[in-house]
């Protein structure tokens, strides 16, 4: 009996070393799948101009959306379970400073699985002495983990990596449609501005900018990996090499239909994956 205890308690050992290196799939079968869930973010997260000039679309987001174009994880993880019920309380425009209240809402609807994707607002200032500082990003993201972690400690919670804005330069640089969109609508220009110049000071700017998203994701990973209920993507948003036929064509910036189920796609292969296990 000795033996056989001590066994126990070595393979129990084992399996605490080796978890955070299983697959999520395999990690996914020890969280329950969700009764409810909540996405937090921008206007990415709201679907916004994937279905209307300059409208919101939430039935499209890579998060909660109901469209069966996008196959979101609201649709994925309700193949699960058919009573999965979904907020959408992202908001366009929003910051990294407007997470906390977006996290008290979240709380206030008791989800057991929350979606984040947050920052590119942060770094897409008019200027890129707009964009947030590092420290104040950490600390509003520290503010919005410690609300949800309190208010919902059960709750399974998914961060994901900002997109690479540079790669959105990459791609548009040669649209004249893409060019005229981001000066017309004055968008992201601590990135976008002057797009067809090679000037040393414009590449410094454009590589900056992008490190400073870079030090966002950062913080991201840092303060997700500190919760045991959080899960950060690896950065596989941020890595992705999306394509200009990803992109709203109205304002060459938000994702359109295909980009966003491009980004429930990437996403969800990061995530939980519960549309394999049964339903709760």
């Amino acid at each position: 009996m000795d033996t056989r205890r001590r066994t126990l308690v070595l393979l129990a050992a084992v399996a605490c070393i080796l978890l955070p290196f299983l697959p999520a799939s395999a990690v996914a079968d020890a969280a329950p799948v969700p009764d409810s869930m909540a996405s937090m973010g921008d206007s990415i997260t709201r679907g916004f101009n994937a279905c209307g000039f300059y409208v919101d679309c939430p039935s499209r987001s890579w998060s909660t959306g109901s469209s069966s174009s996008v196959n979101s994880h609201y649709l994925r993880i309700r193949a699960a379970n058919p009573s999965l019920v979904a907020h959408n309380d992202a908001k366009s425009g929003a910051e990294v400073a407007d997470m906390p209240g977006q996290a008290q809402q979240a709380v206030s609807q008791d989800a057991d699985y929350v979606t984040i994707l947050i920052g590119a607002n942060d770094a897409c200032a008019s200027s890129e002495a707009g964009m947030t500082s590092v420290a104040t990003f950490e600390t509003d993201f520290r503010t919005t983990m410690q609300t949800l972690t309190t208010g919902l400690p059960g709750a399974s919670i998914f961060v994901a990596s900002i997109p690479d804005i540079k790669r959105l330069w990459e791609v548009g640089k040669g649209s004249l449609s893409a060019r005229t969109a981001w000066a017309a609508l004055d968008i992201c220009q601590s990135m976008l501005a002057r797009p067809r110049s090679t000037d040393a000071a414009d590449v410094a700017r454009r590589d900056r900018v992008r490190q400073r998203v870079a030090d966002y994701n950062t913080v991201l990973a840092r303060v997700c990996g500190e919760q045991p209920t959080c899960r950060y993507d690896g950065g596989a948003v941020f890595g992705h090499p999306f394509a200009l036929s990803d992109l709203s064509t109205w304002d060459y910036f938000h994702p359109n239909t295909t980009g966003q189920r491009l980004l429930a796609e990437v996403t969800y292969q990061a995530g939980y994956g519960w549309e394999t296990s049964p339903a709760m």
